[in-house]
């Protein structure tokens, strides 16, 4: 009967057969396990080099370079396809471009869930990641730096600290690449009677299967962390058991409690409590952090869109403006050895630390273990140098936003004047053989323009008229010679217009050409022709389908093309072939050429500017990318190892979620902003670096009351934090177990 008992009943009993009598008067644990059979000594990863970096970083080094490529190379084009493939809005493309982002990277909280609860971060990242690229950048965010971090073992946390630092260097050589390399596949290859974004999107796309290549050639090599059940949905249970359980013993009545999750202790393992604050509190510290991400990812939408209207031409080489994207990664790369080698080792000699000081919580504690509180200090003092640079970091981007707003304000103090509501801009081109004197009446008769125009004259500028309404009609008297000519024209609000006036045989005509404004694209020039000719005039112009003009004073649609000198472009009648000398095509501007035959040395073209070229060189960008490039490496860098160092075992992949959702919320606020603001350019930059400014001051605070725990004293502080709840219940089960 007793073995029947001791069978049915295994947990009731604490004592083994083979115990000693002393173990009645050793205190007995619910916790306690089951003794395990010893297990054989792990073999040590392969290193590399002989260092204590383990192999397989190499290869999660490299899928992560061919991954960054991949994504970034397919971003640096996105806003200009949206813009002038798709023909969006600048608010729309900017919408679109930074909603994408954002889910990007609110999707990598599944990948999250899915690798610590489910398959490991080893099968999301090759399996899920890699093959579902539309979900997968969700699936391989949260894991890879986790991934990589778990290579490392215990006593080694400084190669751990300075393989983040080597892993963001490889994120930004895959975006230094890609940011110049898929640029040039769109603009320098034509297909499809157009830019080749098919070419600009399948390469990254490729770069995708190297990385899943690339990463399953290391997969013997990996240390791989099981999962360790639903532990997401564990900590959130745990939250609202926690949180209704406080709410239903709110009297008085009841004893209070260290930590509001200290009301979870009837139901879930202190361990879990315990991991569930250190979760909690950095989440907290995360809240004020997507401003300064919706600064940051604003250089592939309005800083490219800038940059559009500045001139790229450098003298040694010529830029297109999503190529000044490359400055962001190529500054990483040579910013994070600079501030880790020099910068930070400086600013320290000058007695300037990043660090407040910490000391043990108590003497006793320091007097038992002096060693054990000088390691505690380091590792606050490091972990609160971490929080003190990314405060600086956020500081580096408002400067930067300041910059960009000043360029603005420059730029637009450049480019030409914009019609307004009820207004027009007129200039008159006269391709007759002598010199027109044109008068523009206005209602009553009055003479709103009056001037004598030589043949062929260059007309500097347009003229500026206001109508009464949306649209109106207007006379023109044109005197020739000994010839009057009456005319009347349409015109509509908020456009260009150009009077052309032409000769026909002894008499003259005019025609009303509306002229597109902000027709060039990607910061190159357009070109439009006249044809004066009596025959069909074909002109190549680049790999695109011949432009096709009408004879007798036909005008063609705009034409984009690549800036540069063109003196000798092919052109074709029905019966004769000729070229063209259009001379130099620069930077945003837009050209009017007519075609004529006046003299014998064949058709010529006479050149007139529509628009003028962007006058501000793009090298002025350089320091607003100085500046938000250095606060990336001073708040990014430290943020993704702050993160992983501050998660608890069973959550690593969930605050590394945690942060890339940051960055997801923050590509929101730009949608948000983009679409709702109203507000000019150079205003909404200043706007949101006043925000960051004001987020930077509750983040500062927030991070001179944080205390930095390391995640693997979790265990010891659970023991020592028992809630009186919870030990009363352990002690009043270990005396029932002894009696």
């Amino acid at each position: 009967m007793l073995e029947e008992r001791e069978s049915k009943e295994p947990a009731m009993n604490p004592f083994r057969k083979n115990e000693s009598k002393e173990t009645f008067f050793l205190p007995v644990s619910t916790d306690e396990a089951s003794p395990q059979p010893p297990s054989l000594p792990k073999k040590p990863p392969p290193k590399i080099c002989g260092s204590n970096y383990p192999l397989s970083i190499a290869f999660i080094v490299v899928n992560e370079f061919c991954e960054r490529f991949s994504f970034y190379g397919m971003k640096a084009v996105l806003t200009l396809y949206f813009l002038y493939f798709l023909h969006w809005s600048e608010d729309t493309s900017t919408s679109v471009y930074h909603a994408f982002s954002s889910l990007c990277y609110i999707t990598p909280i599944l990948g999250a869930a899915i690798a610590d609860s489910w398959l490991g971060k080893f099968k999301v990242l090759s399996l899920v990641g890699l093959s579902l690229i539309a979900l997968g950048t969700g699936g391989i965010k949260p894991c890879v730096a986790a991934f990589g971090g778990d290579q490392f073992e215990q006593k080694h946390e400084q190669e751990r600290a300075r393989y983040f630092s080597v892993f963001y260097l490889s994120i930004n050589a895959g975006s230094l690449l890609s940011t110049f390399i898929t640029p040039m596949l769109r603009g320098d290859v034509q297909c499809f009677g157009g830019d080749c974004y098919a070419l600009a999107f399948g390469v990254p796309g490729l770069l995708m299967v190297i990385a899943l290549v690339v990463f399953a050639i290391g997969s013997k090599m990996y240390k791989k962390t099981p999962p360790e059940g639903n532990i997401l949905s564990q900590v959130v249970k745990c939250i609202w058991f926690a949180a209704s359980n406080r709410f239903k013993n709110r009297s008085g009545d009841n004893a209070k409690r260290e930590h509001w999750l200290d009301w979870a202790a009837e139901k879930y393992p202190k361990q879990l409590i315990m991991d569930v604050k250190a979760l909690t509190r950095v989440l907290f510290l995360y809240i004020p952090l997507p401003m300064f991400w919706a600064l940051l990812d604003q250089q592939g939408s309005r800083w490219t869109l800038q940059a559009t209207r500045m001139n790229g031409n450098l003298g040694f080489i010529v830029l297109q403006p999503e190529q000044m994207q490359v400055l962001n990664p190529l500054l990483v790369l040579i910013f994070i050895p600079l501030f880790d080698v020099v910068i930070y080792r400086l600013v320290s000699k000058c007695g300037i630390n990043f660090s407040r000081e910490a000391k043990c919580q108590g003497s006793a504690e320091k007097e038992e273990s002096p060693s054990c509180c000088q390691g505690q200090e380091r590792l606050l003092k490091r972990k609160m140098r971490s929080l003190r640079k990314m405060a600086v970091g956020m500081i580096l981007a408002c400067l930067a936003f300041v910059v960009v707003a000043v360029v603005e304000i420059k730029i637009n103090e450049m480019a030409p004047p914009q019609p307004g509501p009820q207004e027009i801009f007129l200039r008159v081109l006269n391709l007759a053989d002598d010199e027109v004197k044109v008068t523009m009446m206005g209602d009553e008769n009055n003479s709103l323009l009056e001037q004598s125009i030589k043949s062929f004259q260059k007309m500097s500028h347009y003229s500026k008229f206001h109508l009464k309404t949306k649209s109106k009609d207007f006379h023109f008297h044109l005197k020739y010679h000994n010839l009057s000519v009456y005319t009347e024209h349409s015109v509509k609000e908020k456009s260009w217009y150009s009077l052309v006036i032409r000769e026909d045989g002894k008499n003259i005509s005019s025609m009303m050409v509306k002229d597109a404004e902000n027709i060039t694209t990607n910061g190159m020039s357009a070109v439009r022709f006249v044809n004066t000719l009596h025959k069909e005039v074909n002109i190549s112009l680049g790999t695109d389908s011949p432009l096709s003009v009408d004879e007798d004073y036909g005008v063609s649609a705009y034409r984009t093309m690549q800036t540069g000198e063109y003196p000798a472009v092919q052109c074709k009648t029905e019966d004769n072939g000729f070229l063209l000398n259009l001379g130099l095509l620069d930077f945003g501007a837009a050209y009017l050429f007519v075609i004529t035959n006046s003299t014998n040395q064949g058709p010529q073209a006479w050149k007139m500017e529509d628009i003028p070229a962007n006058k501000i060189s793009i090298a002025w960008q350089l320091p607003q990318y100085a500046l938000l490039t250095a606060g990336e490496v001073m708040f990014s860098v430290t943020g993704l190892e702050f993160s992983y160092s501050q998660a608890p075992s069973s959550m690593k992949s969930v605050l590394q979620a945690a942060w890339l959702l940051t960055i997801g919320v923050g590509n929101f606020i730009v949608l948000a902003v983009a679409q709702f603001s109203g507000l000019v350019q150079w205003a909404e930059f200043i706007m949101f670096s006043c925000l960051l400014l004001v987020v930077c001051l509750v983040f500062s605070i927030m991070a001179h009351y944080y205390v930095p725990v390391k995640p693997e004293d979790i265990q010891e502080l659970a023991e020592k934090q028992i809630p009186h709840i919870q030990r009363n219940m352990i002690n009043q089960k270990t005396k029932s177990t002894k009696l």
